[in-house]
C-alpha cells in the first residue's frame, strides 16, 4: 500500500507544480515567470512560452541556453514532445549560425534517449536534418564522417535499418568527396545489395547515382554508365523529386561530354538547369556553366554571350559565367594568350573544376595545334624561337608541342635541335602503282581459286 500511495502523492505534486507554473505564466510577465522557474530548476517546461522566451532572448547564446533547458524537461507528454521537436529545430539553426559544429555533434549524442520516445520516422528526419546542418558549416568534412560513423553504430545497435541505410549512403558520398574511393566502394557494394533486396527504389536511385559518380572519379566510364542506367531504370518506376531528377540529368550530361558527344550533353545540362533553376538550387549555376562549355567545345562560342544575357542566365551572373565568357572570347579570336589569361584570372572556376579542366585541356591543345600549323605552313625551314615569338609562348613549350605533332603525324618534319630549327617536308605522295599492283595480285588469286574449284569438280 505504501509504495502505491507514495507514487500517487508524487504524481499529484507534479500536477500541482505544472498548474502553478502555468498560473505564473498567465498572471505575471512571461519573461519574469520563466526566468524565476529557470533559477529554481535545471530545466524549463517544454511549452510554447519557453520557445517564445528563446525567440525574445537578447543574444544567441542566451537563446541557445534556454533551448537546452527546454530539452532537459523530463516530461514525455505528446505536447511536450512536439515542443521539444520544435526546440531541436530552433537550436540546430542557432548553432549553425554560430558555426558551432562540435555542439551539433554533442547534441546528436545527447538526443539519443529522446529518440526512443518519438516515432522512428521523426528520429530519421531529425538525425538527417542535423547532419545536413553540420554540412552547411565550412571545413567540417572530417566531423561529418565521424558523425555518420557514430550514427551507423548506434542505428545498428538500435536496429533502425531505414535510418542506417541513409546514413551509410551519406557516408559514402562524404568519403568520395574526401577521395577515399576504396572505402566508399566497399561501403556501397554491400549497401546496394541490401537495398535491392528491400526494393527501396528511391534510395536505390541515390545509391546508383552515387556509384556512377564514384566510378567516373576513378575514370571507369563503362561502370559509371552502367550505374547511371540502373539509376534511370529505378527512377522510371517511381516519382522522383525534381532535385534528384536534375542530379541524374547532370550526371548524364557529364558522361556524354566525356565521350565528346557535346550536343547530347548540352541537352542534358539544359534539363538539369531547368530543374535546379525552378528550385533555386545552387547547382543551377554549374549546369549553366557546363552548357556554355558544350557550346565552346562544338565551336559555337558566339552563342555564349546570348545565353548569359538571357532571362535565365542574368540571375546567375558571377565569376563562373565570367570565366566561361572569357574562354569563349579567347576561342572566338583563336588567341592562346587570352586563353592563358582566362585560365590565370579564373583559376578557381576553371582549373579547380575537374570536369571543366579536363575539357579545356583538350581545347587548349587543339587551339595550340591550329595556331602552330597556321604559323609554320608557309615555311620549309624556320627557327623555333621565331615561332615561339609569334605565338607568344616559351620556346621549350613550343618545341615540345611541335615534337608531339610530328609524332602524331599531324605533319611531316623533324626538329634540328643543334640549329634550333624546324624542318618541314612536303607530304610524300603515294605512288599509285603499288595499290594497283596489290589489287591485281588479289584478283589473280581469286581467278586461280575459282579455276581450282572447277578442276576439282571435273576430276570428281
Amino acid at each position: 500500500m505504501w509504495p502505491s500511495a507514495g507514487l500517487n502523492l508524487c504524481h499529484q505534486w507534479f500536477q500541482l507544480s505544472y498548474k502553478f507554473i502555468g498560473t505564473l505564466c498567465q498572471h505575471f510577465p512571461r519573461n519574469l515567470a520563466c526566468r524565476n522557474l529557470a533559477a529554481m530548476s535545471s530545466f524549463l517546461p517544454a511549452s510554447a512560452e519557453s520557445l517564445d522566451l528563446a525567440v525574445e532572448a537578447k543574444d544567441p547564446s542566451e537563446s541557445i541556453s534556454i533551448l537546452y533547458q527546454v530539452l532537459d524537461d523530463p516530461s514525455s507528454s505528446p505536447d511536450a514532445l512536439r515542443m521539444k521537436e520544435q526546440a531541436i529545430t530552433n537550436l540546430t539553426e542557432h548553432l549553425r549560425e554560430q558555426n558551432r559544429a562540435e555542439d551539433l555533434h554533442s547534441l546528436l549524442t545527447q538526443l539519443r534517449p529522446f529518440f526512443s520516445l518519438i516515432p522512428k520516422a521523426k528520429t530519421a528526419k531529425i538525425v538527417r536534418g542535423i547532419i545536413d546542418t553540420v554540412a552547411k558549416i565550412p571545413g567540417t568534412s572530417d566531423l561529418q564522417i565521424t558523425l555518420c560513423k557514430e550514427m551507423m553504430q548506434w542505428t545498428r545497435a538500435e536496429k533502425r535499418t531505414f535510418l542506417r541505410q541513409r546514413v551509410e549512403a551519406r557516408l559514402a558520398a562524404l568519403l568520395m568527396e574526401s577521395k577515399d574511393y576504396s572505402e566508399a566502394l566497399t561501403l556501397l557494394s554491400g549497401l546496394v545489395k541490401e537495398v535491392r533486396r528491400l526494393d527501396d527504389k528511391l534510395l536505390l536511385v541515390d545509391i546508383d547515382l552515387l556509384e556512377s559518380k564514384l566510378h567516373f572519379s576513378l575514370r571507369n566510364l563503362p561502370k559509371a554508365k552502367a550505374a547511371l542506367t540502373a539509376a534511370r531504370t529505378a527512377a522510371n518506376a517511381i516519382y522522383v523529386p525534381p532535385a534528384q531528377q536534375g542530379a541524374i540529368d547532370l550526371q548524364s550530361g557529364i558522361l556524354h561530354a566525356e565521350e565528346k558527344d557535346y550536343k547530347t550533353a548540352y541537352s542534358y545540362f539544359f534539363e538539369a538547369f531547368e530543374s535546379f533553376n525552378a528550385l533555386d538550387d545552387p547547382k543551377a549555376v554549374f549546369s549553366l556553366k557546363y552548357m556554355l562549355l558544350c557550346k565552346i567545345m562544338v565551336s559555337q562560342a558566339d552563342d555564349v554571350a546570348g545565353i548569359i544575357s538571357s532571362k535565365a542566365g542574368v540571375q546567375y551572373l558571377g565569376p563562373d559565367l565570367d570565366a566561361m565568357k572569357a574562354i569563349a572570347d579567347a576561342h572566338s579570336k583563336r588567341s592562346l594568350k587570352l586563353f592563358e589569361i582566362a585560365l590565370r584570372d579564373y583559376k578557381a572556376q576553371l582549373e579547380e573544376d575537374p570536369i571543366v579542366h579536363r575539357h579545356l585541356s583538350s581545347l587548349y591543345d587543339s587551339l595550340m595545334e591550329q595556331n602552330l600549323w597556321r604559323l609554320i605552313e608557309p615555311y620549309a625551314r624556320v627557327e623555333i624561337a621565331h615561332i615561339a615569338e609569334l605565338i607568344k609562348l616559351p620556346v621549350d613549350h613550343v618545341e615540345q608541342k611541335l615534337s608531339q605533332m610530328i609524332l602524331d603525324k599531324k605533319f611531316v618534319g623533324t626538329l634540328d635541335q643543334g640549329a634550333g630549327c624546324l624542318v618541314i617536308f612536303d607530304d610524300p605522295k603515294t605512288d599509285a602503282i603499288y595499290p594497283a599492283t596489290l589489287e591485281t595480285i588479289f584478283n589473280i588469286g581469286k581467278v586461280v581459286d575459282s579455276l581450282y574449284v572447277r578442276s576439282a569438280k571435273i576430276v570428281a
